[in-house]
Formats: C-alpha cells, sequence, structure tokens
C-alpha cells in the first residue's frame, strides 16, 4: 500500500466532525486534537516552524533549497469532516480490480453503490476504490487532501536532489461549516498563492465557486384554542408554507446544475406558535446572488405587512464569494495546475464548483487560492469513494506544481 493510503486510512480512524452549533472555535475538541496530531507528523517528517494554535490552525513551511528568489506557494487543506453524517467509527472497504459492476456496501442494510445511479464509477473500471460500510461517510473530504499534501512535503524532504522555493502548508479547521478561514493568519502563512487540496474527481481544477449566503427564518406564530381560534390563531407553520410557496419551485438543487443558483432549505422545525427554517443560498452571477438575497426580504416584508410587523424575521449573513474576481487577474496561478496536471498525464477538468472552499474565502483575503482535485467522490454521505490511483496521482501534481513555480520570477 502507498504512503499517501496508508496515510489516509490513518487520518479517517478519527473523528473530526464539526459542528455548527457549538458556538467555539475549533466547533469540535476532536478537531484540535488531530491538529495537534498533525503538527507533530509534520515535525517528524522534516519541515520547519510546525505550529498549531488554540483555533486549530496547524502551519509549517519546507525550506528553498534553490538560490533564486521565487514566489512562496501554499498547499491548504481542511481537517474537519461534514456534519451531514456520521464521520465516526468509518470502516473502510476495498474495491480491487473493479469491474463496472455493483459494489454492495453493506449487506444487512442492502446499501449498494451503482453505477446507474452513479456512473462515475465506470471511469475506474480495473482502479482499486476505497468505499465506506454504509454507515459513515468516508472522509475523503478533505483527509485525501490532507494525505496527498503531507506525502508530498515528506517526498521532497526525503528528496532533496529536487529543487524547489519556500512551500507553506495550512491545515484548518471547520471549513465543512463555513468557518475555515475565520481565523486564518494570511499574512504569517506568507505564501504569494496557494492551492486548496479539496476538489473532487480526478483532473478538477476550479477557480470559480458560488456566491453564498445563508438565511435563518423565524416566524411567530400565536396558539388559541383551535374550538375559538377565529381571528385570533396565527399558525407559524402554514405561514411558513406561504413563505415556502413564493420562492420559485424550480430553484432548488435537485433541479440545476452549472451555473444556475438556488434556494436549499436544509432545515425545518414548528409548532403554531412558532416555526423555524434554515436556508441557503447559492449563484455564480453576483448580480443574481443580490437578487436572491433580495426576493427573501420582499417576501418577509410581504408576510410581515400581511401577519403583523415581527411575524417574520430573517437573519441573513453572506459566507462567501466567487473567487473568479481575485483570480482573473493572476491566472499565472491557475496555468501552473493546469500545465501539472497535463505533464503528469491527468486531463485538466475546468469547471466551476457548485459550492466553496477555503479557498475562495482566502481569495478575497488576499491570498489566491485555486481549488485541485483531491480524488473522491459522493462527498457527505454513505456513498462517498475515492480511487487509490486519483490519490496517487494527486500527489505527483502537488511535486509537479511545485517544480513549476520555480520558473516564476518573484
Amino acid at each position: 500500500m502507498s504512503k499517501v493510503i496508508n496515510r489516509f486510512l490513518n487520518y479517517i480512524k478519527v473523528e473530526t466532525t464539526s459542528d455548527p452549533r457549538s458556538g467555539k472555535h475549533p466547533s469540535t475538541s476532536t478537531q484540535l486534537d488531530f491538529a495537534r496530531k498533525l503538527a507533530a507528523e509534520l515535525q517528524t517528517i522534516g519541515l520547519s516552524d510546525v505550529s498549531v494554535d488554540d483555533k486549530a490552525y496547524v502551519l509549517a513551511t519546507l525550506p528553498s533549497n534553490i538560490d533564486q528568489e521565487v514566489p512562496v506557494v501554499g498547499f491548504v487543506a481542511h481537517m474537519d469532516t461534514s456534519p451531514d453524517f456520521s464521520g465516526k467509527g468509518i470502516k473502510p472497504q476495498f474495491v480491487e480490480s473493479y469491474n463496472g459492476g455493483r459494489i454492495v456496501l453493506n449487506e444487512a442494510q442492502n446499501i449498494v453503490l451503482e453505477p446507474e445511479v452513479f456512473p462515475e464509477l465506470l471511469r475506474y473500471k480495473g482502479q482499486t476504490i476505497i468505499t465506506t460500510d454504509g454507515t459513515t461517510l468516508l472522509g475523503a473530504d478533505d483527509k485525501a487532501g490532507l494525505s496527498e499534501i503531507v506525502t508530498a512535503m515528506e517526498y521532497l524532504v526525503q528528496h532533496p536532489e529536487i529543487q524547489h522555493g519556500e512551500i507553506r502548508v495550512a491545515f484548518t479547521p471547520d471549513e465543512e461549516i463555513g468557518e475555515g478561514a475565520d481565523f486564518f493568519d494570511v499574512a504569517k502563512f506568507g505564501a504569494d498563492f496557494a492551492y486548496t487540496l479539496d476538489g473532487g474527481e480526478i483532473g478538477e481544477l476550479e477557480y470559480e465557486n458560488f456566491n453564498a449566503a445563508s438565511a435563518k427564518v423565524k416566524i411567530n406564530g400565536r396558539i388559541v384554542h383551535p374550538g375559538f381560534a377565529k381571528n385570533k390563531m396565527k399558525n407559524s407553520m402554514l405561514v411558513a408554507q406561504q413563505f415556502l410557496n413564493m420562492l420559485p419551485a424550480n430553484e432548488v438543487p435537485q433541479h440545476t446544475e452549472g451555473f444556475e443558483g438556488f434556494y436549499h432549505l436544509m432545515e425545518i422545525s414548528g409548532k403554531v406558535e412558532e416555526t423555524n427554517m434554515e436556508f441557503i443560498i447559492r449563484d455564480h452571477n453576483r448580480d443574481l446572488f443580490e437578487q436572491r438575497k433580495a426576493l427573501f426580504m420582499s417576501i418577509v416584508s410581504h408576510l410581515s405587512q400581511q401577519y403583523g410587523e415581527g411575524t417574520v424575521i430573517l437573519d441573513m449573513k453572506d459566507q462567501y464569494y466567487n473567487m473568479l474576481e481575485k483570480i482573473k487577474p493572476v491566472m499565472y496561478v491557475v496555468d501552473i495546475a493546469k500545465q501539472a496536471m497535463i505533464d503528469c498525464g491527468v486531463k485538466p477538468k475546468i469547471k466551476a464548483i457548485r459550492g466553496g472552499t477555503d479557498g475562495a474565502r482566502l481569495s478575497y483575503m488576499g491570498l489566491p487560492c485555486p481549488n485541485v482535485f483531491a480524488g473522491g467522490h459522493n462527498f457527505h454521505g454513505k456513498y462517498e469513494f475515492v480511487p487509490v490511483e486519483s490519490m496517487e496521482k494527486a500527489v505527483e501534481v502537488i511535486l509537479k506544481i511545485v517544480e513549476k513555480v520555480q520558473d516564476i520570477k518573484k
């Protein structure tokens, strides 16, 4: 088994699920524990300036071994797994020489990974695929990225004949809950540009993502005995239903793709007296993004006029923006990664992210940061899988990027 896979298997043993409701930084103590282990490992393999702070940010340096001054390149990955599905007690399964058929993840529960539902499986016929056992997610998002970065750095330490400039490494907490860059010290990191290893299938190269906002809607009702409720009761659940009906029915994740934005109801709970809904709002186009938020505000205004001020309360916050605006002036950063993939025999698949990465926010904080594939598929659930060969190829691409940075004069 290759080093990157052994490392990955060790990392996914550690539960690092983030928690959007904790109010802490990091949101879970397990992330801080894992951060300390990662920092110790980086020291062991020979990196310098290794640090881990109380917020669980891990930083490290591989010093330059060349005389000329070249840009400092960074590599970033996140250590948390999504709270959408259990990340505790992960039991990976190996499917060697995949034959293109159905993969039974859990026979007892009849959980099957089928190419009819997930046709991307067929791209990996003949390869080795790591899957879940159907009871947890796998954690390739983003422990595949962590494993690939650490393995590439270890290789460079062990092969000093490979020339490179200064390289910076950063591992972040709480990316899955939108807080991965909250306490990232860009100045301390000191890179001229960086790459997140947080993409999906082999070849993905992304420098465009959603503009994103979260929206919490609280609806205050009035409970009255139903036998005497006429002109008195205000059923908050029915007001919530009216709110939902005022949103475009087809502008939801299950009916959109490519550059199409959406409104996504993530959670709803309620009784007559009070109903709460949580949404995310997404669009690649900034003007359309602002229009989506404006629609939310207009619905709140309309319902407040109908049912009284204070009936509908909206708490809406921007989360991140499309990094394209910040990447366009430095497109050579994308070109480096693109050519690195080609040189490694990987066909680049340049596409817009229907989501976000730490790199989106870091780009707006002054650190241009496109996203490179880590190899996984079907993140955040029991059907997650990653081909071994994709992870190994990601390590090669990191090494090739490092090589190509030398061609740029600082």
